[in-house]
């Protein structure tokens, strides 16, 4: 079956029902170019998507030169040929006329088209001066969740081995670090326990805080696909929202935010009482669950309910789907990742899994999800604070097969402390030590929290700013040099999604002008620095993709990431394949742990954990104390109140979050007719008794409001938890009239206006969902506008 129909109204597509144990039936999604048929298609490329997390394989068709549509790849494991609406109509930003086709440098205050000699001139001369004048401590490199693997892999070498600087993290630190973070406290190392495929075979799904159905569209195709078909499985949703997954659940907790703690705790409480715990796997595959039992003794349905401020009988009902299912599948995103305590949320999630024995088995899943297509290379590879392979920054044993990997000595990998992460690095820019930051693919200066201190920083004189991107964005309108950069579809790579399937993506066609791939740009940097291996050699000494995926192979050997089993060749034309793939796995791995945890063990372990509350580094030699024959760790957590709660000034909730139309700062999105269409303008989305109780309606615009700016957004009145308000926080300044700045009085279009300066203890991710905030009406919505209001809401509806 193959379709080609308005994904706008419908993102999910028509349904293909199938039962429990059964394969997922194929349906082929495409778009084309108006007026186009395939027949008009000169070739076809394969790629995947870079426009969310769920790894949608695709064929780009090629016309003339240009990228003129798309279509879904029916024999891949991840969606079996369907494609959600950022993958069906994203890829018109690779033709957009506001591409970035030459480097650009700041002269008198203004940036300037330049030559590409010109510009990297610039920036080995600034290189070359801080390491002389300020050392590696001085130099940054921040980047983003959406490059390829062979390009995390090449810049975390020249950062680490070459500079030298600890200082270099991605923004997945605002979507994944906590994914990452969980699965070592609990497993001793990153990595996926689960696979897409448990959701064939589960009789019990629980998403907290992860609104699939906007973030992971086919994902969420497939869940509605079994939910349509017989024997469905029972759906558990904790999200304050009532979103398209709260209205299909069979039950729906939705907490007050920043409270995850203390409803899992009540659900740990509950499946312990009643027994529903699996004994003999905990004590041949667990420690630590003795302090679990006791630190949620007390802590029932009816005491969470009065934190939570959710009814204490569907806490257990809940329970009881949880504790009774043979075989359960949970995922988790950013409702817990950008809330309060979120590592020791997420753990709590793991601990559900390790308690009842449900891993490594067929639906017996756990996915501590992603939010950008390659964020889990950028864990594997040390581009987002970590060593490459996931390896221990404590392990000197590790840290040397590194250095031997690279064939530097030790001390030339920076290991004295933790990998620096990106809110630490921006306030070593603020205070002046950090003199000068490479930006690539990302945009912070819509996306980090509290932005009026963001664009101080990037506007600081001391601070160079080098930014590599598609387009002159928010934050490349800040910089000292901008480099232009190719995009998915001209460029060859490999790309890992989050459950750990590797796809191939081939270049279709050129880069515009003198826009060049990632990898490119920094192989011309290393040889212009001249980096060297300690017998003086090129430290880096591959020169394309593959090369560089051959030099990644070999980090990645014998660790759980390994790679050794792929290659360019194994990924062209059929499907993704899971990692780890190896001479005894050839075809991939579709699930972790299916006998043990070889990867918690002391000796092999990625992290010896952290303290929960202070996120203080645990000693190894606690750890080994801990778990010295390796296995899970089962950690305990106390509830503590949110760092900032609601006064009489601000009595609201701020949550920020995604639309199903739109990807990070709509960089790419807003460049597509359709999505932009779609969601042109940021709204404030309020409960009907909230925005009653304020005088307010649909369509009205209003002001939120928090201690450190604010955003002006039409009101939409949907149904979610009173006391909440609701912005995503894609909206930045590039496509308004009103130009590129907030206007004169502080209230802007990004929500991020106003969130805090804050991050869990543990990740150090942004916590995005705990603001106070009030909202105040500045005028009033036409009829037009309410009308609008109304429609969009129905047409939502509709679709669901």
């Amino acid at each position: 079956m193959t379709t080609e129909a308005d994904r706008i109204a419908d993102p999910w597509g028509e349904r293909t029902p199938y039962d429990r144990g059964t394969p997922w039936p194929a349906r082929t999604d495409r778009h084309l170019a108006p007026g186009l048929t395939e027949a008009d298609v000169e070739r076809w490329v394969q790629t995947a998507s870079v426009l969310h997390s769920n790894g949608d394989a695709m064929d780009i068709a090629v016309r003339h030169g240009r990228v003129v549509g798309v279509r879904g790849r029916a024999g891949d494991r991840v969606n079996r040929g369907r494609l959600g609406p950022k993958d069906l109509y994203g890829w018109q930003a690779n033709n957009s006329p506001d591409r970035l086709t030459r480097p650009l440098v700041r002269r008198n205050g203004r940036l300037v088209p330049s030559d590409w000699d010109t510009a990297m001139d610039r920036i080995v001369s600034r290189t070359r001066h801080l390491l002389d004048e300020r050392g590696p401590g001085s130099i940054g490199f921040y980047t983003s969740g959406q490059l390829f693997l062979e390009e995390y892999y090449t810049l975390a070498v020249l950062a680490r081995a070459g500079i030298g600087t600890n200082h270099l993290d991605g923004n997945t630190r605002l979507c994944t670090s906590t994914a990452a973070e969980a699965l070592k406290e609990s497993f001793g190392c990153d990595g996926q326990p689960g696979s897409y495929e448990d959701i064939d075979h589960a009789d019990a799904l629980a998403l907290f805080g992860h609104n699939m159905a906007e973030t992971q569209t086919v994902l969420w195709a497939r869940v509605l696909d079994r939910l349509a078909g017989g024997d469905p499985p029972a759906l558990v949703c904790v999200d304050p929202r009532t979103t398209p997954v709260a209205r299909r659940a069979t039950v729906h907790l939705a907490p007050r935010p920043g409270t995850n703690v203390a409803l899992m705790n009540a659900l740990l409480h509950e499946i312990i009482r009643r027994g529903w715990t699996d004994p003999s796997y905990i004590d041949a595959h667990t420690v630590g669950y003795a302090e679990l039992a006791a630190r949620v003794e007390r802590c029932t349905p009816r005491w969470a309910s009065r934190i939570c401020d959710v009814p204490a009988p569907g806490i257990e009902r809940a329970a009881e789907i949880l504790g009774t299912a043979e075989r359960l599948t949970s995922t988790v995103l950013q409702g817990f990742y950008q809330s309060h305590q979120a590592t020791a949320a997420a753990v709590q999630v793991n601990n559900l899994h390790l308690i009842r024995g449900m891993l490594g088995r067929p639906g017996r899943g756990l996915l501590q999800m992603n939010g950008q297509p390659s964020a889990e290379n950028t864990r594997e590879c040390g581009a987002d604070g970590n060593l490459p392979g996931f390896r221990n920054w404590q392990n000197d044993e590790q840290v040397a097969q590194l250095a031997e990997v690279w064939n530097v000595t030790p001390d030339r990998i920076p290991h004295y402390a933790p990998p620096t992460h990106a809110m630490q690095m921006f306030r070593y820019a603020e205070q002046g030590t950090l003199r000068m930051l490479w930006i690539s693919g990302t945009n912070p200066a819509v996306s980090l929290p509290e932005l009026a201190r963001i664009r101080s920083i990037l506007g600081q004189e001391r601070l160079f700013v080098v930014v590599q991107d598609l387009f002159e964005t928010e934050t490349a309108q800040l910089a000292d040099v901008v480099l232009p950069a190719a995009t998915w579809g001209e460029k060859t790579g490999t790309l890992t999604n989050a459950d750990r399937t590797v796809h191939l993506s081939d270049k279709a066609v050129d880069p515009p002008g003198e826009a060049r791939p990632d990898l490119d740009i920094f192989l011309d940097f290393a040889a212009r620095m001249d980096f060297r291996d300690k017998d003086g050699g090129p430290l880096i000494g591959w020169h394309d993709p593959e090369s560089a995926f051959a030099a990644w192979q070999r980090c990645s050997a014998g660790r759980p990431c390994d790679y050794t089993g792929l290659s360019y060749e194994r990924l062209h034309g059929g499907t993704g394949i899971q990692w780890p793939c190896t001479a005894g796995a050839p075809d991939g791995t579709s699930r972790l742990y299916t006998d043990g945890f070889p990867f918690a063990h002391p000796d092999t372990c990625e992290s010896y954990g952290k303290d929960l509350v202070t996120g203080a580094p645990d000693e190894p030699v606690e750890y080994r104390s801990l778990n010295p024959d390796g296995k899970a760790v089962v950690k305990a957590a106390e509830y503590l109140p949110p760092h900032e709660d609601v006064s009489p000034d601000f009595p609201l909730q701020l949550i920020t979050g995604r639309t199903v139309h739109h990807f990070h700062t709509r960089t790419k999105t807003g460049r597509a007719p359709e999505l932009n269409a779609a969601a042109p303008d940021v709204w404030a989305e309020m409960s009907g008794a909230e925005a009653a109780a304020l005088g307010l309606h649909a369509g009205d615009l209003v002001e939120v409001g928090t201690r450190r700016g604010a955003v002006r957004a039409r009101l939409r009145i949907t149904p979610m938890r009173d006391g909440v308000v609701f912005v995503p926080f894609h909206y930045g300044y590039w496509d308004t009239p009103a130009g590129h700045r907030p206007a004169a009085d502080g209230a802007g279009r990004a929500a991020n206006e106003g969130t805090i300066t804050d991050w869990d203890p543990v990740s150090k991710q942004p916590l995005f969902k705990t603001c106070a905030a009030r909202v105040t009406p500045v005028e009033p919505g036409t009829g037009t506008e309410r009308h609008r209001t109304a429609h969009t809401a129905r047409t939502a509806r509709s679709a669901r």
